[in-house]
């Protein structure tokens, strides 16, 4: 299983997401089995490493996105991927432009896992301070359990 996560720049909302699956597989002994990337719809911050605010935030939750760099999709990943989940409409718009038809339905919006009704979209928290972050990573982590439990199920029919 391959897992993309796509925002704007690939500098705060993807590589907390990212950061948060890759703890919890971790953590769930998956790991081996599922593939994580992130990018960005735009190309902005090409081979930067996430926000600074991003990874304090992070690592405030005992995660590590140092080491990850920012990235534009690329025509390759449509097809590589087999879900492909963007954190807000914007994004999830640019990537179905940017994709032939017959990849749409591995596209989808990273908060459709999430319980409950916190909203559809992660917020691009770039402008704002460290309690945009936090919230980010409170909504990246209602939604990482959701896609848990979607990814526990797939992988014990395969």
């Amino acid at each position: 299983m391959r897992i993309l996560l796509v925002c704007m720049g690939n500098i705060c909302r993807s590589p907390l997401a990212e950061g948060v699956l890759r703890q919890r597989l971790r953590d769930l002994a998956l790991l081996e089995r599922v593939a994580i990337d992130s990018a960005g719809t735009h190309g902005y911050h090409e081979g930067a490493p996430p926000d600074e605010r991003a990874q304090a935030a992070a690592a405030r939750r005992g995660i590590d996105i140092s080491d990850l760099r920012a990235r534009a999709v690329v025509g390759g990943d449509f097809a590589h991927f087999d879900l492909i989940l963007a954190m807000d409409e914007d994004n999830l718009e640019s990537l179905r432009k940017a994709a032939a038809g017959e990849f749409h339905a591995k596209m989808h919006l990273f908060m459709e896992y999430a319980a409950g009704d916190i909203g559809r979209s992660v917020p691009d928290p770039y402008y704002g301070g460290p309690i945009g972050f936090e919230r980010v990573l409170d909504m990246v982590e209602e939604a990482t359990e959701g896609l848990l439990e979607r990814l526990r199920a797939e992988l014990a029919g395969r």
